[in-house]
Formats: structure tokens, sequence, C-alpha cells
């Protein structure tokens, strides 16, 4: 997704509060940088495109076979066909959201601004339960079962029919955390959470902890220096997962096992993305990273974007795939970084890391358009 950037004085004015409100990036960054005329080394052409109200939270667009769901800032959460942009069902649940969606095909879930985990079966409502916190991450529904990360860190597992609480795990709360998405994914019979800076292995049925790596020290003398959640968006091959401690560490961690394979120290607020050979990030300046899976050593770095506010990267065919906050979407060459082509939404910016179903590459925008792309 588009994550906020907070330089450390937007940091540090929010110290007081129990949450990063999202210090706009905004004033005094630097004018993001020129872009030649586009050639188009791949053809795609937009295939079809759809317009909801506007998306102001932090959202995951979720797939299921050809399916994708998505939801804007009102609470309107919708499944769409991704070889034709139809709409399969829709819920309007009538208040704002602070996260979402989560979907496993059947059941689809988010999180609203009243701290409700709303669980839905295409337009229908089927449970709700009150979170004690916020949430910022998208619920994982796996396995029957519907797991929440709170903003506080708090692990939540529910039962997927009723709603029922199964466990909770707590840590210590943290001074600050992030106002953006958390780790929290399902690796085989692992339920796989970013609780602070470490990689944490649950047992899905119990709630017990199998394991945690720090992927990331935290560091410095005050609350700001010491911020290393885990953000959402990985690069997984198997059982390896390398994921990103915010604007600390870039890291992998075989969650079989649960050992560190390799951390190394970068300085990015997104999610990765990655193909088992190379694993792909931006930085917070807008350089885009590639990174060798084994052993975590540069493959390339590409300044053609930097100061464009870049979503997390999609790794897609010969392609990495970014969007920015002027609504361009970014197509780059996953051997070395060159531009392949660009594509045009409508201007209000990407709003969540794009996602590809039916062979085709759907975007989302802060406006609430929807984009269908696909080869020529």
């Amino acid at each position: 997704m588009t994550a906020p950037r907070w330089t450390a004085a937007c940091l540090a004015a929010a110290i007081s509060a129990a949450l990063l409100a999202g210090c706009a990036a905004g004033s005094a960054r630097p004018k993001p940088a020129e872009l030649p005329p586009n050639v188009a080394v791949i053809g795609v052409q937009q295939a079809w495109s759809a317009r909801y109200s506007a998306v102001d939270f932090p959202l995951q667009v979720a797939t299921a076979g050809n399916r994708v769901v998505l939801a804007t800032g009102n609470g309107t959460v919708v499944t769409l066909d991704a070889a034709t942009g139809g709409e399969v069902a829709r819920a309007s649940l009538g208040e704002p959201l602070s996260a979402g969606v989560g979907s496993d095909g059947r059941l689809s879930a988010v999180v609203t601004r009243g701290n409700e985990v709303v669980a839905l079966d295409g337009g229908t409502t089927l449970w709700r339960y009150k979170l004690k916190s916020q949430s910022y991450t998208a619920p994982l529904v796996a396995g029957g079962r519907v797991f929440v990360l709170n903003a506080d860190r708090t692990l939540t597992g529910l039962d997927g029919r009723t709603g029922r609480l199964l466990w909770t795990v707590q840590r210590p709360v943290e001074p600050l955390v992030l106002r953006q998405e958390g780790l929290l994914m399902a690796v085989g019979n692992t339920l796989v959470a970013g609780l602070s800076g470490r990689m944490v292995g649950v047992d899905p049925d119990t709630g017990n902890i199998r394991w945690e790596v720090p992927v990331a020290s935290a560091r410095g003398t005050n609350d700001v220096e010491r911020l290393v959640d885990l953000v959402g968006g990985v690069a997984r091959q198997g059982s390896v997962v390398c994921a990103r401690a915010f604007q600390t560490a870039v890291g992998c961690v075989d969650a079989g096992t649960g050992n560190l394979g390799w951390s190394k120290a970068a300085d990015g607020g997104t999610g990765l993305a990655g193909d088992g050979e190379t694993v792909f990030g931006t930085e917070s300046d807008g350089k885009v990273m590639a990174w060798r899976a084994s052993d975590g050593d540069r493959v390339w770095l590409s300044e053609r974007l930097r100061w464009r506010v870049l979503t997390a990267p999609l790794a897609l065919g010969r392609s990495v795939i970014l969007g920015d906050s002027t609504g361009l979407v970014h197509m780059l060459s996953r051997t070395d970084g060159a531009p392949l082509n660009r594509l045009t939404t409508d201007g209000s910016g990407v709003a969540a890391t794009p996602v590809a179903a039916a062979n085709t590459l759907v975007v989302v925008t802060r406006a609430g358009g929807v984009f269908g792309f696909r080869p020529e």
C-alpha cells in the first residue's frame, strides 16, 4: 500500500499520542524525480475500470482465484471479477473502515473505525466482534478462522463461522506503533505475525508461540528511534519469508524452523515482493532496491522514481510493479530495474499495492478508481 512516510520531526510531535496519526509526507519532501517520456517495452492496455468512493485507510486488496475483494473508506466491500471488472457481490456497512480486506474467497473480513471485526459472506454480514483497540491490518481469513493483528500488536484468533473468541496473544504495549498494515500471514500450519521487530510463529489452534526471531533490533535512545515494527507485504518462497522492519532492516526467516537467514540495514517503510531469487522493495526516498534472496546482497538499485511516494511492489512476469502518489503505475525490469512501461489511472494516487488475478493487473486509487490492465 502507499504507506505514510514520517520524518523524525513528524514522529517526535506524535510521541505523546498512543498512535501515530500520520504526519503527511508533504511539506519537507523534495520534488519528485522528473520522468522521461514513456517507452512501452512491454505492451499493456487498460481492459476495464470501475468507480467507488474514496479510500482513506490502509487498504489491502485480497485475491481469490479470478476475483478481487476491495473496500472503500465508507464501509463498502466489493467483490469483482478480475477478468471483466464486473461486480460479484457488494456489502455496504455504512460506517468507516480502518483495515481490510482479508478473504479466503468465500468469507471476507474488515475492521471498522469503531474497532469491530465484521465478517461477510458476499453481501451478507455474518457476525461482528468488538476489539479492545484499533487495527490497521487486514484480518487474515484462513482455515475456517479469522485472525486479527491490532495496532498495539495484540493477536486474536476468532471462529470464522460464529466470531467466537478462540485465543488472544498480548505483548507489552509499545509507546508508538504504525498506522499502517503489519505482518500477518499463514505459512503451512503456522500463523506468522510481526510483533514489534520480531517475526513470530504462532500455533493457529491455540495461540501458543512456536518461535520468534528478531528481524531488527530497536536502536537509539527515544521511542521514535526505537520503532521497528514489521510491515505488511512480504517476499515468500516456500517456508522462507522476507519482511521489512520499518525504516530499519530487511530480513528473511525460515518459518518452518524459526531460523533467521539474513538481515540487512534498509531505510524503507513499505512491504516487499520477490520471485525466489530476488527480493524487491523501496526505500523512504523512492529508491527501488533488489536484494539477492539467498544472502541479502544487493543486486541492483534504481533512482528513477525518487521521492514519488511508492507503494510496496508486486513481482509479476518480467516486471516489478509499483504505484505512486500521482496515480502512475511503474513497471520495472526484475533483472536490472530498467523501465518497461508506465500506466496512468486517475491522478489521485495509488491506494494499495497492485494485485494480479485472471491475467489482469488490478490497481485501486485514493479517489476510489479501480483499473484493470492486461497484456496486449
